[in-house]
């Protein structure tokens, strides 16, 4: 089992990092893709991030572990590898290794996951952080006081994540997208795990999109339905929590 620095190590090579070409210390957000790996809308979410002179690290769990988009899909997609909190442990590499940088303010951090990785983002807000948990041997290594914001873009919270119901530890802003035909949740299931989250004292806005799971993904495949307009607009909500959190007080 890996610590936080050596899964950081394996990760880094394949982050894309997009952000204003200079050195300042700036707001940094990390973008977890879902379950069916990186895709197209990421980068875009990446751009409008860079526009708004924020940092942007798009994190690639797949390839550093040499898994191809078909591979992902029959084992991670079906819950059979790298369930939730086990992709909390990216989460929190991620999270220690930008953290550190030089050109990041390290109190200005949004964890930003759609699907698979805002279940990975909701693990690593709500784990007990002990010994050997989340993938990793030393998950409490590093602070979420740093966090100051969540987007969750239609957060896996079926019936495999057991623990979504589990009160988070760290209270950040939160934008919880739903998505009203979304297959694998209903919308009641997901507006009780984003109130169980606003118990916890933070600020979370819920917006219910009249999409399918993945909409702003182009090509997404059937079930699900590309949706230009709601991704247009999930692009203007994700930049406004960006703009919110830069000038609000740390958590």
């Amino acid at each position: 089992m890996q610590t936080l620095s050596q899964r950081w190590s394996m990760l880094e090579p394949a982050v894309t990092i997009v952000g204003p070409d200079d050195d300042r210390p700036r707001p940094a957000v990390i973008l977890f893709h879902g379950c069916g790996g990186l895709r197209d809308h990421l980068p875009k979410y990446a751009a409008a991030a860079e526009a708004a002179g924020w940092r942007a690290f798009i994190v690639d769990s797949y390839a550093p572990r040499g898994w191809s988009r078909q591979f992902a899909m029959a084992m991670v997609c079906t819950g059979i590898l790298l369930h939730g909190s086990q992709r909390a442990g990216d989460v929190l590499a991620a999270l220690y290794g930008v953290s550190r940088r030089t050109d990041i303010d390290p109190s200005k951090i949004v964890l930003a996951g759609w699907s698979h990785g805002g279940w990975g983002i909701m693990e690593a807000m709500s784990s007990p952080r002990r010994r050997s948990m989340l993938g990793v041997v030393d998950p409490g290594a590093v602070s979420l006081n740093g966090v100051v914001g969540a987007w969750l873009a239609y957060p896996y919270v079926g019936v495999g994540a057991v623990n979504r119901m589990r009160p988070w530890t760290h209270c950040p802003k939160t934008l919880a997208v739903i998505s009203r035909t979304d297959h694998l949740t209903s919308v009641r299931n997901a507006e009780q795990v984003h109130d169980m989250v606003r118990r916890c004292g933070g600020e979370v806005e819920t917006w219910i999109a009249d999409g399918s799971h993945a909409f702003d993904e182009p090509m997404a495949a059937a079930p699900m339905r590309y949706h230009p307009e709601l991704a247009a607009e999930a692009e203007r909500r994700f930049v406004a929590l960006l703009n919110d959190v830069a000038v609000a007080p740390a958590v």
